[in-house]
């Protein structure tokens, strides 16, 4: 599936999926875990698509303004208003892993939820029990001045 939709990867999380892309065109290896070979070549291309569109699409380590409105490459800091409890994530890519912080896509529930909120805003968001689950968003900073506490 190709998407032409910009995403947003931190220096690092690019870097890993170039080396990654890299070791995956290399040279084949054969592979041992199915004897017709086809499950690994064919898990094995999609993961090159994928990895090729997030490259193509990526916008690397660029800061998206400071202006507290959540959106892809911010912190965001939520309130999980029926508990109380606080969660800080990336609104990132998943699949390029920015290291010790947890990263929401834009696309899952929470994403989608507080995706262009601004703080304070509250909203909320369906889980697969179907409840609803309400989020109010306290903080969203660039990763990078995040990044530099």
């Amino acid at each position: 599936m190709s998407t032409t939709q910009r995403v947003w990867l931190t220096p690092q999380a690019h870097h890993r999926l170039r080396n990654e892309l890299t070791a995956l065109l290399a040279p084949a290896r054969l592979q041992h875990d199915d004897p017709s070979g086809v499950v690994p070549e064919q898990a094995r291309d999609r993961r090159i698509r994928e990895i090729s569109d997030l490259l193509t699409n990526a916008v690397v380590g660029e800061d998206p303004p400071d202006d507290g409105i959540a959106e892809p490459g911010m912190v965001l800091t939520v309130r999980f208003d029926d508990t109380g409890e606080t969660e800080t994530f990336l609104l990132g890519v998943r699949s390029a892993e920015h290291g010790k912080i947890e990263v929401y896509s834009a696309d899952s529930p929470l994403g989608a939820a507080v995706n262009g909120a601004r703080r304070g805003e509250q909203h909320a968001y369906r889980v697969p029990s179907g409840a609803t689950v309400r989020v109010t968003l306290l903080n969203a900073v660039p990763y990078s001045r995040a990044h530099a506490r």
